[in-house]
């Protein structure tokens, strides 16, 4: 089937406005019924205040980020029916079974990896400092360093998506394949060509995708055509029209494993505005990494854990982790991925780790810049003792009040010694970060909390590879196209956008 010959499937709008209202309707009920039960009794209306106290402090004494509570707590204090009911729905409610299959998931395809400890020591010999940050993921999520792997950055995701389908086809045995977007056009034609002509030859092809993420994109017949063709496809997490605290839970993920030998991941998706196909947002900047060695088996376990979770299987997922793949190459990489049902917040850590111990240079890419207090405090000290620290966001946004938000984080940062540079040609969807040019993160994780929160994700910490390099003059390429706005943010804002960027900010955590 050539991709001349594909047509769209449509998407699925519908599907969603039908979900929203659905759920609209459902928590205007419920608040409507709480309401009324506490205008007829005073005993319910005594019941709904204690409760709301309850509430209030064991959300205050709860081990997660300030932020996150705060915008609780004044909802519940001041609209304690509406606050306490929106609580109970979306911080309790959902699939109570979700996260135990993700437990037993994450806990038998551990097994089947590696330790890295001598890895790490190896690590130790050439910096102490970069032996902690690994040994971090290593001791506390279980994701092992590896050694005896390639590394190739591609600075522009077309590359690595070309890259991506020369693999493709040389595939003899599986084909794994998560995404947050995928979208039914020419870009993914091309890729469903392959994978169909790959199915038919007796290779395991799977493909998940995001429902939320891809429903502007694909509809259920999507899936379906797939099947059809013998390749394995599931929308994880789909939107239904009920109250359920999961939903808010994404597959931000991208990664691409072939034979457990070659992996792939960055910040692109399988969408032809990654790939420079539209201009609806001027230039596109986005990055990609490509593995081939023994580290694609922890890409390959990040795919299984959640394939597991969606398909609800119990599939022994060691047989495709047993796989011996050594490419003798510098450096160490490891790859790991972060789940938002675990009170570790792997990724916020890591780039906290990073930013603590940075001693000449901190150089990040986001779209977006929605951050903790205590990422806040972090970046303003690195600068203040003296680190070269600078943000790369975009110039063109895809979501103006995000950037609004985004924004609202430069006076502070600059002020305190951060530089800031927005993408000028348009928008800027990479996820890299680089410390002191010696340790680098690639992958899907944003600066935001809903990557860092509420998403699960996947990234690589990288050190001691040659794709430092290539990391580093793609950073001093991108400032060469930006605009440095550090200058404009020093100056204070007027009174109105003050408090309009205070209010967006305060609720970011929960956006």
């Amino acid at each position: 089937m050539s991709s001349q010959s594909h047509k769209p499937t449509g998407n699925s709008v519908v599907r969603l406005v039908i979900v929203v209202l659905s759920v609209l309707f459902q928590a205007g009920w419920l608040l409507l019924l709480v309401q009324r039960l506490n205008q007829y009794s005073t005993w319910i209306s005594l019941f709904t205040s204690i409760l709301s106290i309850a509430v209030v402090l064991r959300l205050y004494s709860k081990n997660i980020n300030t932020a996150m509570k705060v915008p609780w707590i004044m909802l519940i204090l001041v609209f304690p029916v509406m606050g306490l009911s929106m609580y109970l729905l979306f911080e309790i409610a959902g699939d109570p079974g979700i996260g135990k299959r993700m437990a037993a998931a994450r806990k038998e395809i551990q097994t089947s990896l590696p330790t890295g400890t001598q890895v790490i020591a190896h690590i130790e010999e050439a910096s102490l400092s970069a032996a902690r940050q690994f040994s971090y993921l290593e001791r506390h999520t279980g994701w092992p360093v590896y050694e005896n792997t390639a590394v190739t950055y591609y600075p522009e995701a077309v590359d690595a998506f070309e890259a991506m389908k020369i693999d493709l086809e040389k595939a003899e045995r599986f084909i794994f394949m998560e995404y947050f977007i995928v979208e039914d056009s020419d870009s993914f034609w091309e890729i469903e060509d392959i994978l169909i002509r790959k199915a038919r030859s007796g290779v395991d092809v799977r493909l998940m995708y995001d429902d939320i993420g891809s429903i502007s994109y694909v509809n259920k017949r999507f899936a379906q055509r797939l099947n059809q063709e013998g390749i394995r496809c599931y929308a994880f997490n789909p939107a239904i029209p009920f109250l359920n605290l999961f939903m808010n839970h994404r597959d931000h993920r991208k990664i691409t494993v072939v034979d457990g030998k070659v992996g792939y991941t960055g910040g692109y998706n399988l969408s032809n505005d990654y790939f420079g196909r539209t201009q609806r947002l001027g230039k596109w900047k986005d990055t990609g990494l490509r593995l081939e060695g023994e580290a694609v088996k922890s890409l390959t376990a990040a795919f299984g854990e959640l394939w597991r979770v969606q398909s609800r299987s119990k599939e022994d997922f060691s047989q495709f982790l047993n796989i011996v793949c050594s490419v003798p190459s510098p450096g160490y990489v490891q790859p790991y991925a972060d789940n938002p049902l675990s009170e570790e917040r792997i990724t916020e850590n890591v780039y906290l780790n990073l930013i603590s111990q940075a001693n000449k240079t901190l150089y990040f890419m986001t779209p977006y810049l929605i951050i903790t207090e205590e990422m806040d405090r972090a970046l303003r000290l690195a600068a203040k003792r003296g680190v070269d620290v600078r943000i790369i966001t975009p110039g063109i946004p895809d979501k103006k009040t995000v950037f609004a938000i985004t924004r609202s984080y430069y006076g502070g940062l600059v002020r305190q010694g951060v530089r800031i540079f927005e993408f000028t040609p348009g928008f800027c969807h990479a996820k890299v970060c680089i410390c002191d040019g010696v340790i680098a993160s690639v992958g899907t994780s944003n600066l935001d909390y809903r990557s860092l929160y509420h998403h699960f994700e996947n990234n690589v910490l990288l050190t001691g590879c040659g794709a430092m390099n290539a990391i580093t003059a793609d950073f001093e390429d991108m400032f060469r196209k930006c605009t440095e706005v550090t200058a404009q943010y020093r100056t204070g804002r007027g009174a109105f956008l003050r408090l309009w960027q205070c209010t967006l900010r305060l609720f970011s955590p929960l956006l």
